[in-house]
């Protein structure tokens, strides 16, 4: 069976379009919020859908319910098969079903749960994160159809934004059923809408609770007040200590390097700015290419801080505080040596001699793509002509904690990161969106490299 080549491909995904834009629009229309219960009737409806359309474009797909570690009923998964030749390659496409919640609907241009087309994009919660992954594994089937060469696995996670709790057990539990040669996770984006990537690295992520205390209860801060600093205070000066005269993390022992793969572009300031909100004053932290900051650098931030509100605020000098940390670690230094380092390091640092004390919370590790791997060579090629450009790989500096999981238990297996996301598609945000054209080339590309894959094949 002949490679089916680009142009044959590309007619067939063109025509396929208004299909797997029915196919969003639907997914949209389920409001899958894992946050309102992962075990809930709307997540087992979202769950039957995506099998359904699987079972469609080929995939003996099915629903079933996992188990969290402690043995309590877990997420509705997706799992499925298509194979084709016991001798060809096996490729596992990863994509997930939950959704974000909406907290302020008011805050959107259009419904979220309803798909709304607009000036290229389709608007709605899920549309791209990652109703777009599960929208390119359909297309890029579909588009092979009884021309597809390699074996394929499909797992549709139902709780990838409530943390994965029950993957683990549940990876365990089907293990044949994730065993492959590749692994495709749809779950990322390209560096543009028009300009496609390989997302080369993730890192990988620790929390820690810290807590700083003065004294053994509080006291009046006019009687007291000067040579007793209080807890709040002695905690800001402990979290500053973290960094350098250029905002920079300054502990010893986390780990940081350059891009993966070399960087190709670094990310431009004017738009990083933009993007997140910046205020016009602030001057951007840390030092080297922008790139490296948030892709493969150790950044840190402080999500959680227990104080007095400014309402209702009285004249006390506050005898303890407790914050939490999230940690975000170089993509290839275990979090747990990393988690360990800044404890270290608080606790040597700790102001005036108070008592700090650190416990360590959820972690994960990072991740970097093999970058000589032959089949990232293929998939930067599918990337060329699909996009009808080269593609400018980036790193992410977000985590994904299961493919390491997956590495560690599939240590032969090669693992791609694509995606259907773009700068513009304010995933986790108001007005989420994905753009249609890229959705397109993102399927073209995933069908060109499931094609390439075959090659040999009878």
């Amino acid at each position: 069976m002949a490679k089916l080549g680009l142009e044959t491909i590309r007619t067939r995904v063109q025509d396929d379009e208004s299909r797997v834009v029915d196919l969003l629009k639907d997914k949209i229309a389920l409001a899958s919020v894992s946050a309102k219960g992962i075990t809930g009737d709307h997540m087992r409806r979202s769950a039957d859908y995506v099998a359904g359309q699987l079972r469609q474009v080929g995939v003996d797909a099915h629903v079933v319910q996992a188990t969290n570690p402690d043995g309590t009923p877990g997420a509705f998964e997706v799992i499925g098969s298509r194979q084709v030749d016991p001798n060809a390659p096996t490729v596992l496409l990863y994509a997930h079903h939950d959704v974000q919640p909406v907290p302020d609907p008011s805050q959107w241009s259009t419904d979220p749960f309803t798909g709304v087309e607009k000036e290229g994009r389709l608007y709605g919660r899920g549309s791209a994160d990652d109703g777009g992954g599960i929208a390119i594994h359909s297309g890029a089937l579909h588009a092979l159809g009884k021309d597809l060469r390699v074996n394929v696995k499909v797992f549709i996670e139902g709780e990838e934004e409530m943390g994965s709790r029950s993957f683990i057990p549940f990876l365990q539990a089907h293990r044949d059923d994730f065993a492959s040669d590749l692994i495709i996770v749809a779950d990322s984006g390209n560096w543009s809408a028009d300009t496609p990537s390989l997302t080369t690295s993730l890192r990988g992520n620790a929390d820690l609770d810290v807590t700083v205390t003065a004294l053994e209860h509080p006291v009046h801060s006019g009687q007291f007040g000067g040579p007793i600093l209080d807890a709040n205070t002695l905690a800001a000066m402990l979290i500053a200590s973290m960094y350098d005269d250029q905002g920079q993390l300054a502990v010893p022992g986390l780990e940081g390097g350059q891009p993966i793969g070399g960087l190709q572009r670094d990310l431009d300031q004017a738009q990083l700015r933009s993007d997140a909100g910046v205020v016009d004053s602030y001057r951007l932290a840390g030092t080297d290419s922008l790139a490296s900051r948030l892709w493969t650098k150790p950044a840190a931030a402080v999500i959680g801080f227990d104080a007095h509100p400014v309402e209702g605020s009285f004249n006390v000098l506050a005898d303890k505080t407790r914050f939490r940390i999230s940690l975000r670690t170089a993509p290839t230094q275990r979090p747990e040596q990393a988690a360990q380092a800044l404890a270290d390091f608080l606790i040597a640092h700790a102001p005036q001699g108070a008592r700090v004390e650190v416990t360590p919370g959820d972690m994960g590790m990072g991740w970097a793509m093999d970058a000589d791997s032959p089949v990232v060579l293929q998939a930067e090629e599918a990337m060329r002509q699909a996009f009808g450009r080269d593609p400018v790989n980036k790193g992410e500096g977000g985590s994904i904690p299961f493919i390491p999981e997956l590495k560690r238990l599939f240590p032969e297996a090669q693992v791609l990161v694509t995606g259907p996301e773009d700068p513009q598609s304010n995933a986790h945000s108001p007005n989420e969106s994905i753009s249609l054209q890229g959705l397109v080339d993102n399927i073209i590309t995933e069908a060109l490299l499931l094609d390439s894959l075959g090659e040999g094949q009878n």
